[in-house]
């Protein structure tokens, strides 16, 4: 079955949505292919947020800042907002999700690692969903 792909969205593409790509990509790596973008990117990665997944054994120093335009695909299944809200443009996906985090950019490595535990339970739950969701279609493809 073809892998599921999630584009996780935030401002500056800098902190949340960089830390749930990189769960996603090692979370779910069999089953998701995970991007991230922003709808002002910073160009970097913010050092705080490689630290505390560094913390979690995940690696995010390859992963760049990037805008909608430098995404490799323009279909995704699943789109996630990291609480920007109304600033980041309409994806097109089969599935829509805000979750309302708190920006952790300027605060102290102890708030940086709560967002990051917050974002982890969050893609697992997701990941949890995208297999349900592949187990669904599977069935009704029969």
């Amino acid at each position: 079955m073809e892998k599921q792909k999630i584009l996780f969205v935030c401002i500056e593409n800098s902190c949340r949505s960089q830390m749930a790509e990189g769960f996603a990509r090692t979370l779910g790596k069999d089953m998701v292919v995970a991007y991230s973008a922003g709808s002002h990117p910073s160009g970097k990665i913010n050092p705080d947020a490689v630290k505390v997944m560094q913390e979690s054994g995940i690696d995010i120093t390859l992963q760049r800042s990037k805008g909608f335009k430098d995404l490799p695909v323009k279909a995704f299944d699943y789109v996630v907002t990291m609480g920007c809200q109304d600033v980041c443009p309409f994806v097109p996906a089969r599935w829509h999700m805000e979750w309302d985090l708190d920006d952790p950019k300027g605060k102290s490595i102890y708030f940086f690692r709560c967002v990051r535990d917050k974002i982890e339970e969050k893609v697992k739950s997701l990941l949890r969903s995208v297999v349900a969701d592949r187990a669904s279609d599977a069935v009704t493809h029969t």
